[in-house]
């Protein structure tokens, strides 16, 4: 039986970066259930470690730290299989309308077509070059805590979002999603 008390800690420490822990979790597997998991795994490791965690600093960092480790460790064990990119339209939350706005049909078409081909073009960058995008453009993580979170030199960052940019920007110029 749980202590009381663990639980109260857990909910203070643990449960304000719910939102953040899971749209990382979805980001990094791409799949619902596969989210949910490393999820889940993330919870229990936590709440196992809640003596540690209540005296660090900056809870939901650390906390995405050891879930980007736990889904590299998960990746490592399954024969380095391909991360699946999340159609926007389908994250909590996220959904074409919120996307959309009061925009008449015909323009939301074409703004899930462009998501579309985002998407196609984020697939072609390298997995490197597909994670640094997705954490520092798409959820806004900052350099320094992209360092934190992957263990890679800010320098390293900044030339991978350089190069990863530029080759976005070439693959939807050639496919004419840009001019």
């Amino acid at each position: 039986m749980t202590d009381p008390r663990q639980t109260e800690v857990f909910e203070r420490v643990v449960r304000p970066h719910f939102d953040r822990l899971y749209r990382l979790a979805w980001r990094l597997t791409g799949a619902k259930a596969e989210a949910e998991d490393l999820f889940q795994e993330l919870l229990v490791k936590a709440f196992g470690m809640l003596d540690q965690l209540v005296h660090i600093e900056e809870p939901g960092s650390w906390l995405c730290r050891v879930m980007y480790n736990l889904f590299v460790d998960q990746h490592r064990r399954f024969a380095r299989q391909r991360m699946h990119l999340v159609d926007e339209g389908h994250l909590p939350g996220q959904g074409l309308a919120d996307l959309a706005g009061d925009l008449d049909p015909v323009e939301d078409r074409e703004r899930l077509e462009k998501y579309r081909r985002l998407d196609a073009a984020l697939r072609q960058l390298s997995e490197d070059h597909r994670h640094v995008v997705l954490l520092h453009d798409t959820e806004g993580y900052k350099l320094e805590e992209i360092e934190e979170l992957t263990g890679t030199p800010v320098g390293t960052i900044k030339s991978r979002l350089h190069r990863a940019r530029a080759r976005l920007r070439q693959i939807l110029e050639e496919d004419g999603t840009i001019s």
